[in-house]
Protein backbone atom coordinates (compact mmCIF):
# COMPACT_ATOMS: atom_id res chain seq x y z
CA UNK A 1 0.00 0.00 0.00
CA UNK A 2 1.37 3.53 -1.00
CA UNK A 3 1.57 6.08 1.87
CA UNK A 4 -0.69 8.86 1.00
CA UNK A 5 -0.98 11.44 4.03
CA UNK A 6 2.05 13.06 4.93
CA UNK A 7 2.64 16.26 7.17
CA UNK A 8 3.28 19.30 5.14
CA UNK A 9 6.39 20.02 6.45
CA UNK A 10 7.44 16.74 4.54
CA UNK A 11 5.73 17.45 1.26
CA UNK A 12 8.70 17.21 -1.51
CA UNK A 13 9.30 21.07 -3.17
CA UNK A 14 7.11 21.23 -6.17
CA UNK A 15 4.61 18.98 -5.21
CA UNK A 16 0.91 20.06 -4.54
CA UNK A 17 -1.35 18.04 -1.84
CA UNK A 18 -4.83 18.50 -0.20
CA UNK A 19 -4.70 19.99 3.19
CA UNK A 20 -6.53 16.86 5.62
CA UNK A 21 -6.08 18.38 9.28
CA UNK A 22 -4.60 20.70 11.50
CA UNK A 23 -3.15 19.74 15.49
CA UNK A 24 -6.41 22.01 16.65
CA UNK A 25 -4.89 21.39 19.92
CA UNK A 26 -1.74 24.08 19.13
CA UNK A 27 -2.10 27.29 19.72
CA UNK A 28 -0.97 27.92 16.39
CA UNK A 29 -3.26 26.34 14.88
CA UNK A 30 -6.41 29.11 14.64
CA UNK A 31 -3.72 31.41 12.98
CA UNK A 32 -3.48 28.68 10.21
CA UNK A 33 -7.19 28.24 10.13
CA UNK A 34 -7.21 32.08 9.67
CA UNK A 35 -4.74 32.12 7.06
CA UNK A 36 -6.84 29.45 4.90
CA UNK A 37 -5.13 26.28 5.88
CA UNK A 38 -8.51 24.60 6.24
CA UNK A 39 -9.23 20.68 5.42
CA UNK A 40 -9.71 20.34 1.48
CA UNK A 41 -7.67 23.49 0.40
CA UNK A 42 -4.64 22.34 -2.52
CA UNK A 43 -1.54 23.46 -1.24
CA UNK A 44 1.83 23.29 -3.35
CA UNK A 45 5.46 23.64 -1.75
CA UNK A 46 7.42 26.02 -4.02
CA UNK A 47 10.63 26.40 -2.30
CA UNK A 48 12.96 25.50 0.63
CA UNK A 49 15.65 27.95 2.19
CA UNK A 50 18.86 26.61 1.83
CA UNK A 51 18.80 25.19 5.47
CA UNK A 52 15.94 23.63 4.75
CA UNK A 53 13.69 26.06 6.65
CA UNK A 54 11.38 28.16 6.47
CA UNK A 55 9.28 26.88 3.35
CA UNK A 56 7.30 28.75 0.75
CA UNK A 57 3.95 27.30 0.03
CA UNK A 58 1.21 28.44 -2.07
CA UNK A 59 -2.02 28.65 -1.18
CA UNK A 60 -5.83 30.28 -2.66
CA UNK A 61 -3.33 32.31 -4.81
CA UNK A 62 -0.60 33.70 -2.52
CA UNK A 63 2.41 32.43 -1.47
CA UNK A 64 2.88 32.51 2.67
CA UNK A 65 6.26 31.09 4.37
CA UNK A 66 6.32 28.56 7.17
CA UNK A 67 8.82 27.47 9.48
CA UNK A 68 8.66 23.62 9.65
CA UNK A 69 7.34 23.53 13.31
CA UNK A 70 4.39 24.95 12.38
CA UNK A 71 3.99 23.22 8.76
CA UNK A 72 4.60 20.14 10.86
CA UNK A 73 1.00 20.88 12.54
CA UNK A 74 -0.70 20.30 8.71
CA UNK A 75 -1.71 16.79 7.61
CA UNK A 76 -1.69 16.72 3.73
CA UNK A 77 -2.98 14.11 1.17
CA UNK A 78 -0.94 13.88 -2.08
CA UNK A 79 -2.82 11.36 -4.91
CA UNK A 80 -0.26 8.61 -6.07
CA UNK A 81 0.83 8.88 -10.08
CA UNK A 82 -1.16 6.98 -11.90
CA UNK A 83 0.93 5.76 -15.03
Amino acid sequence: MVRTTYSLADLPEGSTGTIRDIDALSPTARRLLDMGFVPGTPIKAIKRAPMGDPTTYEIRGYLVGLRRTESALIDVEIKPDVK
